[in-house]
């Protein structure tokens, strides 16, 4: 039996769905650290440059195309290795992992998502996965509720 792996259920096609809609890159403290060493600036720096802050969490701003502000056409994302925790965990989000009806809009939005995965597949790898890049959040008043796990 072949082993699983997270590329037979996703494989980001840097479409730049998933980077569309304002307010929904939550930005932890340890993204901030993250994303300040990437682009080589001061925490407050890339929050006064990049961030706003809404319903209490740090989140990265958007552009006129209404995409964050780090999506590039054609190239992804500009920020990719210092991008944050929500980022890095798409599309394996609490909604897709817990509800097979939520998992299928998600295949019908992201090109990326295996169609044929079943749920309990993709839960299982999603949640593997997340464990394994240290992605599960814990805390709601500065982490994304997607990453918080009941």
């Amino acid at each position: 039996m072949a082993s699983e792996s997270t590329e037979t259920v996703f494989q980001c096609r840097m479409c730049g769905h998933c980077c569309e809609g304002r307010g929904g890159i939550v930005v932890s403290p340890a993204d901030l650290t993250r994303l300040s060493a990437f682009l080589q600036l001061a925490p407050e720096e890339v929050v006064t440059r990049y961030g706003e802050h809404s319903g209490g969490k740090l989140k990265i701003r958007t552009g006129a195309d209404g995409r964050c502000i780090f999506f590039k056409e054609g190239q992804g994302c500009g920020v990719h290795e210092g991008k944050p925790a929500i980022c890095r965990a798409w599309p394996f989000f609490r909604g897709n992992l817990e509800d097979p009806a939520s998992l299928a809009l998600a295949k019908d939005f992201c090109p990326g998502i295996d169609p044929r995965v079943t749920h309990a597949v993709f839960a299982r790898q999603g949640l593997a996965y997340l464990r394994e890049e240290g992605l599960l959040a814990h805390d709601p008043s500065c982490e994304a509720n997607a990453l918080i796990l009941k």
